[in-house]
């Protein structure tokens, strides 16, 4: 059983279950032996992301209203528009699909009576680190409208929390990567990272080995860090799923904690692409290119909170391991589009 299971079985709304994250979480949930109902729009999300055994809704995360009711123990959402540089062109995007879309799920939880909300949020709300690693107490600056709006949602949470007794916990992710098998055996399906555009440094690395890319681009090499390239914190996907599994049960009516999900240790841009060398056999040559604006030179988080608070603890924290499993689902993935469901 999944760590953080509970011995009784209960109803959990997944939004944006079609998605990488959602996805893994929506099947730990099932593996937990919880009923799961996702509810994702498809427009970034993948059918076959869908793990089997749950119940698959497409709509909005607007339309929640639609399916909650007093037989749901909680939300898990994750229902998000999510790219940094799409937000600062189209700003109003994101205050409407991840403000605007969490506000009416969290009236729809409250005309529903469902009791808890676990939230997917980021470490883009703190924006230019003052100090490493980053605490929960680091001021919160975002310097994008995507930050800017998760950062609202943390706000939004806390006071319907105070207000009408929500019991909620929003958890800031770091990097997440890797992939996840579910229970069954090593020639099961395989859960994984696929977004359209990708702007992640690990699968835009490995699609070089694939030979999707002629070359990664390395965004700045005069960073102030070991070898000149800008350092971030990577979580296994199925880690960061426990942890959402364990922050259900981490709160009492009307309270919201806030907890940073990353292994507290970081490493560089030419790191990844030197494991991901040694992982795939491949040379994966790069290419210089300027540095990226509000690009902060280390993101590493302090997860200190969430051992305490949550019980949580990273278990598969080799950068190896987790370029690994990226590789197996990305090798898999190379030309496949996943069944018709």
């Amino acid at each position: 059983m999944t760590r953080g299971a509970t011995a009784e079985p209960k109803k959990y709304l997944v939004t944006g279950g079609a998605g990488y994250v959602g996805g893994v979480v929506a099947q730990h949930l099932l593996e937990a032996g919880h009923r799961v109902v996702v509810l994702d729009d498809l427009s970034t999300g993948h059918l076959a992301g869908v793990p089997a055994g749950a119940e698959f809704v497409e709509g909005r995360v607007q339309e929640a209203a639609r399916l909650l009711d007093g037989t749901f123990a909680g939300v898990l959402h994750f229902a998000a528009s999510s790219q940094v540089g799409e937000s600062v062109e189209e700003p109003g995007k994101y205050w409407r699909n991840n403000a605007g879309g969490t506000l009416d799920l969290l009236e729809a939880m409250r005309g529903a009576g469902v009791p808890r909300l676990v939230f997917s949020s980021t470490a883009a709300t703190y924006g230019e680190p003052r100090n490493v690693p980053i605490s929960e107490t680091a001021p919160t600056a975002p310097t994008s409208p995507y930050g800017a709006s998760k950062l609202a949602v943390d706000h939004m949470i806390g006071g319907v929390c105070a207000a009408h007794g929500l019991a909620a916990v929003s958890l800031r992710y770091f990097n997440v990567a890797g992939a996840y098998r579910p229970v069954g055996g090593p020639d099961g399906p395989l859960l994984g990272e696929r977004h359209d555009p990708e702007s992640h440094l690990i699968p835009l690395v490995l699609q070089v080995a694939l030979g999707r890319r002629e070359a990664v681009s390395v965004f700045g090499d005069d960073y102030p860090t070991p070898d000149g390239t800008c350092v971030r914190d990577y979580i296994h996907v199925a880690d960061l799923a426990e942890a959402h599994l364990l922050a259900l049960e981490a709160t009492s009516p009307g309270e919201h904690l806030v907890c940073n999900l990353g292994n507290g240790s970081g490493f560089s841009v030419r790191e990844v692409i030197r494991t991901a060398r040694a992982v795939t056999g491949h040379p994966i040559p790069e290419r210089a290119a300027p540095r990226r604006a509000g690009d902060p030179a280390v993101l590493v988080a302090s997860a200190e909170l969430a051992r305490r608070r949550l019980g949580w603890r990273p278990s598969r924290t080799e950068l190896a391991g987790i370029v690994a499993d990226a590789w197996e689902f990305a090798r898999r993935q190379d030309g496949w589009k996943g069944p018709e469901r």
